[in-house]
């Protein structure tokens, strides 16, 4: 699909306020509130938005840690992949896995009550034999930046 520079302006406003209201979504894109609607439909079912969902505070309910982790594998057949991806996408701990080129093949991203927790995943991960050779564990101290909205440069030429 091919999106012009009011699609841009739907997409910039709903990622960064997904309950932002018809009308004002039809004024930011500069359309009356009907057909502004149809092309947020329009991108709906193309699948350029993939969901909606509520952005959570989790600090404010309970303290947790934020562990990210290098994984390399043992081997790396296309079965040893698979395994260790059906593996994480069964952990609800892990709330991200990127695989990656250079020397590790994954990150992943994890939160845990603490840090005795996170180790405990990291031991049931361990025993569970899905292939992990060697894992490297960052701790983060302060979030900084966190996913944030996708510049719409990257979507319009030049």
């Amino acid at each position: 699909m091919k999106l012009d520079a009011i699609d841009l302006r739907i997409l910039d406003a709903v990622q960064k306020d997904g309950r932002i209201t018809k009308l004002k979504l039809a004024e930011v894109a500069g359309l009356s509130p009907t057909p502004c609607w149809l092309r947020l439909r329009k991108l709906e079912q193309a699948g350029i938005i993939a969901g909606w969902q509520a952005r959570l505070a989790p600090r404010r309910v309970a303290p947790f840690a934020t562990v990210l982790v290098e994984v390399t594998l043992a081997n790396h057949r296309q079965a040893d992949f698979e395994r260790f991806e059906r593996a994480v996408a069964g952990i609800e701990e892990i709330v991200a896995c990127w695989s990656v080129g250079g020397g590790v093949d994954y990150f992943l991203k994890t939160v845990a009550r603490d840090i005795d927790a996170y180790q405990r995943l990291i031991d049931r991960m361990l025993a569970a034999e899905i292939g992990i050779d060697r894992y490297f564990t960052y701790i983060v101290t302060k979030v900084v930046k966190e996913d944030g909205p996708l510049p719409m440069s990257l979507f319009s030429p030049g």
